[in-house]
């Protein structure tokens, strides 16, 4: 029997490949002559980075850069051959904030543009860059300014690199960007499909949840159509695209000054993993994360493993450390069963402590594996 164990991080607690390997334990203590694989997989949000540097052949490098604020934090990228896999919210995450320090007005993207900088000094070109978890509105001016492009204002000074300077651009001048960007690919993993601006943009729904109060949204989502009038003054650019208000307007930066292809996360790292051939090959899936709830049928990992398997017949397992009521969605979506491993009750700190969690959920798949083979499965 061969299994394939594609399990997205139970976040704060087990990484992706922490997980599978701990099932694969299960299942070989019930039979050791199973042919059972292990893959990381993630949705290009966080954990996408450590997924990748799960591989045999990828490098972890450590870059010192700006957090939101452009105070010195530290971040990482993986690096496989040319590729570079990369997620934004290592530099401009809204966990580098506390709550006090969340305005998305006072933002910037500016140490994303460092690690891209970085990763094109190392001689890389290819770019698979995650956008989730932003605490960020500057529609990924930081960025630019970082790789070369100048805002000035009417004065000819240069802009503040975040929201609160993009109401003082007057001229965008791309000759200096780094022309290294010029050969390079950039694939940015993003699951939102909101338009820079208007009721459904950047600032209207995701602001609030990065600090921002009804007035100050209001600024944002006028300075993001301003952005975007000034940027049609020198690209062709759609404000109003599918995806452009990803990261607080980072999509549309992405699309329309470096070229990049915006993509369902899923899609793109299932690509490069070629997790699709791997689960055509399997007998069993098992896949699952942290939390599996509504959300989880609307396209998050597990329900893209499901998806491709039931594409070939595959049965579809997923363990996860809670389920809410609403997680039999999930069985409308190719899941065929589901198991939450939590076996008493704690708090949450000792319920995510990593080798607690792994006891629970080796002694969860165990029990499912022996259920399974009553029947004659393993």
């Amino acid at each position: 029997m061969k299994i394939l164990a594609a399990v997205d991080s139970f976040k704060g607690s087990l990484s992706s490949i922490d997980a599978g390997n701990t099932i694969r334990k299960a299942a070989l203590s019930i039979n050791d002559a199973i042919d059972f694989e292990v893959i990381p997989i993630a949705d290009g949000g966080e954990g996408t980075v450590d997924a990748f540097l799960s591989l045999s052949n990828a490098q972890k490098i450590n870059i010192k850069v700006k957090d939101p604020l452009m105070r010195d934090t530290n971040a990482y990228y993986a690096k496989i051959n040319d590729l570079c896999v990369m997620e934004m919210s290592q530099a401009s995450g809204i966990t580098k904030l506390t709550d006090d320090e969340k305005n998305p007005l006072l933002t910037t993207t500016y140490g994303v543009g460092e690690m891209i900088i970085d990763a094109l000094d190392k001689d890389m070109r290819k770019f698979i860059i995650g956008i989730g978890s932003s605490a960020t509105n500057d529609c990924g001016m930081g960025m630019l300014m970082a790789l070369g492009v100048k805002f000035t204002d009417k004065e000819g000074k240069e802009v503040s690199n975040n929201a609160k300077g993009i109401s003082d651009i007057y001229k965008i001048d791309i000759s200096n960007m780094d022309k290294r960007i010029y050969e390079s690919e950039f694939y940015i993993a993003s699951d939102v499909d909101n338009p820079l601006i208007g009721e459904k943009g950047a600032s209207n729904v995701y602001g609030r949840q990065k600090g921002a109060d009804d007035d100050m949204v209001k600024l944002l989502d006028k300075s993001l159509s301003h952005f975007a009038d000034k940027t049609e003054e020198i690209i062709d650019s759609d404000r109003f695209f599918k995806g452009a208000g990803a990261a607080g307007g980072l999509g549309y930066a992405f699309k329309y000054y470096l070229k990049g292809k915006l993509s369902s996360g899923i899609d793109i790292v299932f690509d490069y993993l070629k997790v699709e051939d791997k689960i055509k090959d399997a007998d069993l899936v098992i896949t699952g994360e942290g939390k599996i709830d509504f959300q989880t049928s609307m396209g998050k990992a597990p329900i893209g493993i499901a998806k491709y398997a039931k594409k070939y017949n595959k049965k579809v397992i997923a363990f996860c450390a809670v389920s809410e009521d609403d997680a039999i969605e999930v069985n409308k979506n190719g899941i065929d069963a589901f198991f939450t491993v939590q076996r008493q009750i704690v708090d949450l700190d000792k319920a995510m402590d990593r080798d607690f969690a792994k006891d629970n959920l080796y002694h969860t798949a165990l029990q499912v594996f022996r259920l399974i083979n009553l029947y004659g499965g393993l």
